[in-house]
């Protein structure tokens, strides 16, 4: 006999367990629907592969793994994706997410898979990958991916693989009707761990309170290396760190992982899982799950579908709601209860407890703690639960840090031995929960933080690279200088750059203003500083008498309306026909002054756009233009707006370097524009000399 250890702390409440084993596996059939929550594990939720109304098969999957901690989910059987929804999932807080539910066809239709012939061909990664792919995760509590479990990292030396059957939770058979009737398929997969991380001995832990369990298991572990070992009964033995613990004297450290100390440890259920996996190339979409409780005629285990809701499995065993309490997922000490029994069975759900009132009676209320230390005597972590229950009460998160609150497996003993009946587990579920949030609130806060401080260092990059820029420009000013033969050199520098600024005032409060004047001085060959006025002011009248016609029609709108902003358009359109009265002074001033600059060149195609605009606008007719005419005119135009734009570009690239790239692609724009016109250009040329011939 393999020696054993005891563990600290414990409580033996009653079993219940016989109810539920005296008939064997069942299958629960197939349900009208079945809902598919995204997350049924630790870590990341799946991402869903599939759209409503897509029709999928038996074992297809449905939502794909989300990150290193995630896994896969599949189809449980074939049928239609009729809904991707949020429903109330299996949770202590009763809490939605999202979830896929499928209509099933009734069909049952497999996709194609197959396992491998002989899987002590294949390397170790392979078969830890075909886990992953087979959305394996822990069947036996939190629902921790076993993929990352068996990634064991290089250089790690594995020194004992155990297999948990212990099964401590009352009322649970799940495990134990496994043992029983599959005790095969449990030891192959346990050959096939043992393939992969290649450990120094490999240990089943089994209660003594499972005697059948223990010889179906030993029958068929005959010869193979594998040890079982048996235990006395307590409860929480079958705790991971506690099971450890008991096979092999060894405690795994605060914060560390059974890996770290050279253990791996497995459910039997997930045993079974992987078996199935690798050998017949099934992914989890079925477990055992037991139903029983005095509300239910026929407690028994069944072979449920995952995304079954609890009221199809509850039935298959004969559920008598009106003598239910309540619903719980989970045994008694570490289940919770669900709001409705439309919640889905999911990879962790091993029991459905239906209690009566008189079974399960609820706990009176909690009365003031008495310091008895009842419950630091309990507690199998040898934690002081009297002391995180006050700091939890006083949100004093920090100290419940220093005191290990997430070494807690929330195995309820400590509330079970409690004489005030103060519901402490539900204390230190809260506490976890509240610090999870402030530390991801506290890392979106860094996140921030970091994104602002790049932020700041690209502008101030920006800045620099424009410093840099200017003193350039400054020591090149000053370099000219120095190297001038004659001051009247440098003088008609400093003249030509007062001409350019002072041009580039006169013209930016108007825009339509300034790109008639750009294009114009482009096309001639001249600064900007040597534009026309009069084409300015005319320009500047035709926008004004533009904007004016806007602020009369919203006017009008508001006015239908009975806006509140009537007053303010009136005001808007009063301030613009004073604006057009003063532009239109100025430009009968400047053409008084000048009357021959106000007969346009008949080959000036910008002037010829601005008359024949004023005579459509004045309701004068205007004569067709020739087509050839029209498109040198366009040609014209096109030329100089590419000139002004590759000024703006080379302005830009001193003054505006992000505007730079946008210009760019303006000019791009224009050449293809150019050159399409030169083509239509010719082409219209050719037919106008052809219908001459």
């Amino acid at each position: 006999m393999r020696k054993t250890f005891a563990i600290h702390g414990g409580v033996h409440p009653p079993e219940n367990k016989h109810q539920s084993v005296r008939t064997p596996i069942r299958a629960a059939g197939i349900p009208d629907e079945l809902v598919f929550p995204l997350s049924q594990h630790i870590g990341a939720p799946a991402e869903q592969v599939v759209q409503v109304g897509d029709a999928v098969l038996k074992g297809q999957k449905i939502a794909e793994a989300q990150g290193f901690v995630s896994v896969p989910v599949h189809a449980s059987t074939s049928g239609t994706i009729m809904a991707i929804e949020a429903r109330t999932v299996p949770h202590a807080s009763g809490m939605s997410g999202r979830c896929i539910v499928l209509k099933p066809d009734g069909q049952d239709r497999w996709i194609d898979h197959s396992g491998l012939a002989d899987y002590t061909q294949a390397e170790p990664a392979d078969l830890v990958k075909r886990i992953r792919d087979a959305g394996i995760a822990g069947m036996g509590g939190a629902g921790f991916p076993s993929a990352v479990k068996l990634g064991i990292k290089p250089g790690t030396v594995i020194e004992t693989l155990i297999i948990n059957g212990t099964e401590c939770e009352p009322y649970i058979t799940a495990d134990d009707i496994l043992m029983r009737e599959r005790a095969d398929q449990v030891i192959e997969g346990v050959k096939i761990l043992r393939h992969i991380i290649k450990p120094k001995e490999v240990l089943i832990g089994v209660e003594d309170n499972k005697p059948e369990g223990i010889a179906a298991l030993q029958k068929a572990a005959a010869g193979s290396g594998i040890d079982v070992v048996v235990f006395p009964t307590k409860y929480p033995s079958g705790g991971e760190k506690q099971l450890i613990q008991i096979l092999t004297g060894k405690e795994v450290p605060s914060g560390k992982l059974p890996a770290d100390i050279g253990v791996v440890c497995q459910n039997i259920g997930t045993t079974t899982a992987i078996y199935r996996a690798i050998v017949h190339g099934e992914p989890l979409i079925q477990r055992i799950t037991t139903v029983t409780g005095d509300a239910v005629k026929e407690p028994q285990n069944l072979e449920v579908l995952l995304g079954t809701p609890l009221r199809h499995v509850l039935s298959v065993a004969g559920y008598e709601a009106p003598k239910a309490d309540r619903l719980i997922v989970g045994g008694p000490m570490m289940g919770f209860a669900m709001p409705h029994a439309d919640i889905p069975v999911v990879k962790t759900t091993n029991c459905v407890l239906a209690p009566t009132a008189r079974e399960l009676p609820p706990p009176p209320p909690a009365q003031a703690c008495i310091r008895c230390g009842m419950c630091a005597e309990a507690c199998p972590v040898s934690l002081l639960p009297q002391q995180m229950y006050w700091f939890a009460m006083s949100k004093n998160h920090d100290a419940l840090q220093e005191h290990h609150l997430f070494d807690c497996i929330e195995c309820g003993a400590c509330s079970y031995v409690c004489p005030s009946s103060i519901p402490l587990v539900q204390y230190y579920r809260a506490s976890k929960a509240d610090i999870r949030q402030q530390e991801q609130e506290k890392r979106k806060a860094d996140y921030s933080k970091q994104r602002y401080e790049a932020r700041q260092a690209r502008l101030q990059k920006l800045e620099d690279e424009k410093e840099a820029k200017r003193k350039a420009r400054q020591e090149a000013a000053a370099a000219a200088k120095a190297s001038s033969d004659t001051p009247s050199d440098a003088q008609a520098i400093i003249q030509a750059a007062v001409e350019r600024t002072q041009a580039k005032k006169q013209v930016s409060a108007d825009p339509a203003a300034a790109a008639i004047e750009r294009a114009q001085a482009a096309r001639e060959g001249r600064s900007i500083a040597d534009a026309d006025p009069l084409a300015t002011a005319r320009a500047t009248v035709a926008n004004t008498e533009k904007r004016l016609q806007t602020a009369r029609e919203k006017l009008a709108q508001a006015e239908a309306e009975g806006s509140d902003k009537i007053d303010a358009f009136r005001t808007g359109v009063e301030k613009t026909e004073a604006k057009l009265q003063e532009a239109r002074e100025a430009l009968a001033k400047l053409e008084a002054e000048a009357p021959a600059a106000t007969t346009p060149a008949a080959d000036d195609p910008v002037q010829a756009i601005i008359e024949r605009a004023k005579a459509k606008r004045a309701g004068q007719a205007v004569e067709e233009e020739d087509p050839v005419a029209k498109l040198e005119r366009l040609v014209s135009s096109t030329e100089s707006r590419i000139q002004a734009t590759r000024d703006k570009i080379t302005m830009a690239e001193t003054d505006a370097p992000d505007k730079v790239d946008a210009l760019k692609t303006g000019l791009e724009k224009l050449q293809e524009k150019l050159a399409q016109l030169n083509s239509e250009l010719a082409n219209a040329r050719a037919s106008q000399n052809s219908e001459a011939q």
